[in-house]
């Protein structure tokens, strides 16, 4: 298993894991993802990627894919300026309880601190469905810091 930084060549590949993320969300709650088509993904993640606004850590297991983290960077008055928000975290099923997911983390706390970012942020999936990403993520060195996650939609 190889721990890599990937470019947008392997756009279609993130964007196939993290419609599996969306659908393994919608099938524990019920709740309806808003997820688009991997062709729209594909394009969202390859974008991100040449744009510098996205940087994904993967895991590569016979030079497949079969797991990632991706990053983007924000700023914030009560972060004490610039930081990373890890937007998702997705290990292939048959990979998980091995330690990739750790090793991700590992890899991305690696590259945070060469960033200078003085912290990284989550949201988990929703809850108590997923209450054990919410341990994993606690036996990997974060805390929980408040409520819960919330959106509006924006009429285009």
């Amino acid at each position: 298993m190889k721990l890599v930084f990937v470019e947008k060549d392997r756009a279609e590949e993130i964007a196939r894991l993290a419609l599996n993320l969306m659908e393994e969300i919608h099938a524990r709650t019920g709740r309806e993802i808003i997820a688009p088509n991997l062709v729209q993904t594909t394009r969202l993640c390859k974008n991100f990627l040449t744009k510098g606004q996205y940087n994904i850590a993967a895991a590569i297991a016979e030079d497949a894919i079969v797991g990632f983290g991706s990053l983007c960077e924000s700023h914030s008055l009560y972060a004490e300026g610039t930081f990373g928000i890890l937007q998702e975290l997705y290990v292939l099923p048959e990979y998980r309880s091995q330690g990739v997911g750790a090793k991700l983390l590992e890899k991305i706390v690696e590259f945070a601190r060469k960033k200078g970012w003085r912290r990284l942020e989550l949201a988990t999936p929703p809850l108590p469905e997923f209450d054990g990403a919410v341990r994993f993520y606690e036996q990997n060195g974060f805390e929980i810091t408040s409520g819960r996650k919330l959106r509006r939609l924006i009429d285009g």
